[in-house]
């Protein structure tokens, strides 16, 4: 009770004095009160008393005070029911004292204990409120551009959550006009680091690099270990991306040290994966190795959802690289079960917080229903009517929007695959290759060779055939497309005047009718080798296609031909007045990679320059990887 606060003992007279001051200067301001009462800002017994004392003296900018002071001791400790109950009535003191400053204030706080408990939806209303409140001040005081600073920077790190990274940038640029006019460093700081994650994620890698370097400029004139160490493995992470990964590893592995001694979890975490990702860059495999997997058992062990999915991830990439495509796929799917749950939990969090407030209104409405008479219960009734139909058709019509996204989507993804198996025909019938074939017939046929004009006039109304029938299907056997490259090239053959060898063996006890690869995916690869390696070559030209059994699974299709390598052939290309444009080796590979997505298998592809002893060009070799699972 207030009375037993009043005269307990436990009340210090400097309180009884202090609270006393302030009930008789009653002052207006956040920043004046607290020039009164800042020593007892993180007293409980102290807060509840100037609370009450405040209440009794109908001085509700003090109770505001009080309550707001209580609420963030209580938001510190994780106590959130506790701590959201306590801004409530801080802002409904404030309603009931007619103070912007502080209605900004508690809207301000009640939309930070949203966004700890991932509330979003929620904290974004009430950092709304907040600001649009607060803009409606012409000229305003010290405290209400704090609060007004807090509102933007609340603002932009839920838009940068969701990836509405331009929104973000917008607010935070906003936030840090202010920062700049009251020479706040730390919120200077900060921002500088949100506006390089913003800038980095959208791929812009120069403005996101001038960023971090302000932000650590501002963390090294407060002299801020943690800030210092943030904005350093920022730098190294833009550093890998630009290829400078030896001064990225360095910067990592001076801040690991750092931050193992201030033992912050997260940051000693965050730097483990860093390291390893830029260890794979630099082909380090085995450092890559030893730092994704103490970076990935720190992650498991703290619960570090978000760190998890990346640790697999590039420990994913790392397995690839070593060729164990085993457990490459076993690391690609555990980072996609986490991207997956992380995803899956931020929509369920959103979903639930749409929920609970909808039910809270609810509730709401039916108490105030009750206190109502019946002809005013009537209406309310009739209006509550309208609006579940309004809510019905609402939902009808974001369940319609969101199949109809959802159609778009498979629309588009068949749009695509269906671009690229147009595109795959063009480059494997394209008018060269047509015009120059029936050329060759018809130069038989001039030339009255009519048994040679009708055995390569038969092979090449088989290969078009065959290349429509193939066309038309996603995948063919290997026999097929085997069948297929074979008059292919005995078609090639004859603009080379036979000049070409061309081999193919199966190994392995392979049989071929029984693998299943996509349709018409040598060919590119053998008409790069004709017309790029072997067009330009004196003497003996040899192709040679082997098929055999490769590791964790894989059947390996090996293309070798003796040309003269990709650096001459380039060479050749540049000085050429007509160039001949080849684009099939690149629709191939984005056909596998769409393969890859559609059948959760992985297609690879390696091409190897061959040298002799003396590192001399001699000829080009394609290996690829097909999944027989």
């Amino acid at each position: 009770m207030l009375t037993n606060l009043v005269h307990s003992q436990d009340i210090p007279l400097s309180l009884q004095r202090s609270t006393d001051s302030l009930l008789k200067a009653t002052p207006k301001t956040c920043q004046e009160i607290d020039r009164l009462l800042g020593t007892f800002s993180n007293d409980t017994i102290a807060l509840r008393y100037i609370e009450q004392k405040s209440l009794l003296n109908k001085y509700y900018l003090g109770q505001a005070y009080a309550l707001n002071n209580l609420g963030s001791i209580y938001r510190d400790q994780s106590l959130y029911v506790k701590s959201l109950d306590l801004y409530q009535q801080a802002l409904k003191a404030s309603v009931e004292a007619d103070n912007i400053e502080f209605r900004v204030y508690s809207l301000n706080m009640i939309s930070t204990v949203h966004r700890r408990t991932d509330a979003f939806k929620s904290a974004l209303d009430y950092s709304q409120d907040a600001l649009e409140l607060a803009e409606t001040v012409a000229n305003p005081n010290l405290g209400l551009k704090k609060s007004i600073i807090v509102s933007l920077n609340s603002i932009g790190s839920i838009y940068q959550m969701l990836e509405q990274y331009e929104l973000a940038i917008e607010k935070y640029e906003k936030a840090m006009l202010l920062e700049k006019e009251l020479d706040d460093k730390l919120g200077l700081a900060i921002n500088h680091l949100n506006l390089g994650e913003c800038y980095e994620s959208q791929g812009k890698l120069e403005p996101g690099l001038k960023n971090f370097r302000k932000s650590l400029v501002y963390y090294e004139l407060m002299d801020s270990s943690t800030g210092k160490i943030k904005a350093n493995y920022n730098i190294a992470h833009v550093y890998v991306h630009q290829g400078k990964v030896k001064e990225a590893i360095n910067i990592l592995e001076t801040n690991l040290l750092k931050a193992i001694s201030l033992n912050d979890k997260k940051i000693i975490t965050t730097i483990y994966i860093n390291l390893g990702w830029a260890n794979i860059r630099l082909e380090d495999y085995d450092a890559a190795e030893t730092n994704l997997e103490s970076g990935l058992a720190l992650a498991e062990k703290y619960e570090f959802n978000i760190e998890i999915a990346d640790a697999n991830k590039f420990l994913s990439e790392l397995w690839i690289k070593k060729d164990d495509y085993e457990k490459g796929m076993k690391y690609f799917k555990e980072s996609k079960k986490y991207e997956e749950r992380i995803t899956n939990a931020l929509n369920l969090r959103y979903v639930n917080d749409m929920i609970l407030r909808y039910e809270s209104q609810i509730r709401a409405n039916q108490l105030e229903r009750l206190a109502q008479e019946n002809e005013s219960v009537r209406l309310r009734l009739k209006k509550n009517k309208t609006m579940l139909i309004i809510i019905g058709i609402s939902l009808i019509l974001l369940i319609g929007i969101l199949y109809i996204l959802y159609r778009q989507s498979q629309l588009n993804a068949d749009k695509k695959l269906l671009t690229l198996e147009q595109s795959m025909l063009r480059s494997q019938m394209n008018p060269h290759f047509l015009f120059n074939s029936l050329n060759s017939i018809k130069l038989y046929i001039i030339n009255n060779e009519k048994k040679n004009a009708v055995h390569y006039l038969n092979k090449f109304s088989k290969l078009v055939r065959k290349i429509l029938e193939a066309s038309s299907q996603r995948e063919i056997t290997l026999a097929e497309e085997l069948e297929t490259v074979e008059l292919y090239m005995n078609i090639e053959n004859i603009r080379f005047s036979n000049e070409i060898n061309f081999n193919v063996h199966i190994k392995d006890d392979i049989d071929p009718h029984n693998i299943k690869i996509p349709s018409l995916i040598l060919q590119p690869f053998l008409e790069n080798a004709l017309w790029h390696g072997l067009s330009s070559k004196d003497g003996l030209k040899n192709i040679y296609l082997e098929v055999k059994k490769g590791k964790s699974g894989f059947i390996e299709i090996v293309i070798t031909d003796n040309g003269v390598g990709r650096d001459a052939a380039e060479k050749i290309k540049d000085s050429k007045l007509l160039k001949r444009k080849s684009v099939g080796i690149d629709i191939t590979k984005e056909r596998l990679a769409n393969f890859s997505r559609d059948y959760e298998n992985f297609f690879h592809v390696d091409i190897i320059d061959k040298f002799d002893d003396n590192t001399n060009p001699i000829g080009t070799q394609i290996v690829i990887y097909i999944p027989t699972i």
